[in-house]
């Protein structure tokens, strides 16, 4: 089954690798989305994909930047299909 997760992320996370971290975690996993920084100074991290690998995905980030992150605010949205890779978004 299809899904997708809007994550925004708190804490200590840019400027620490984040994105690239996650950019090679999606594109290993062979999810479809995005990560970027924003203005805030959260990061935000969209993955669409088959259930199993968008979580184990979710999990394999939240494991490698736990050091950084304090918050995370998940969003289950309806999958779009727009997606053909994981790349890093500016």
């Amino acid at each position: 089954m299809l899904i997708r997760r809007d994550v925004y992320y708190s804490g200590d996370v840019q400027g620490v690798g984040f994105r690239y971290t996650a950019r090679s975690l999606g594109r290993h996993r062979g999810v479809g989305g995005f990560v970027r920084n924003l203005s805030d100074g959260r990061v935000e991290l969209v993955a669409e994909g088959e259930e199993a690998e968008v979580l184990a995905f979710l999990g394999e980030v939240d494991e490698a930047m736990k050091g950084y992150i304090r918050r995370t605010q998940v969003v289950e949205e309806a999958p779009t299909g727009e997606f053909t890779g994981f790349g890093v978004a500016f």
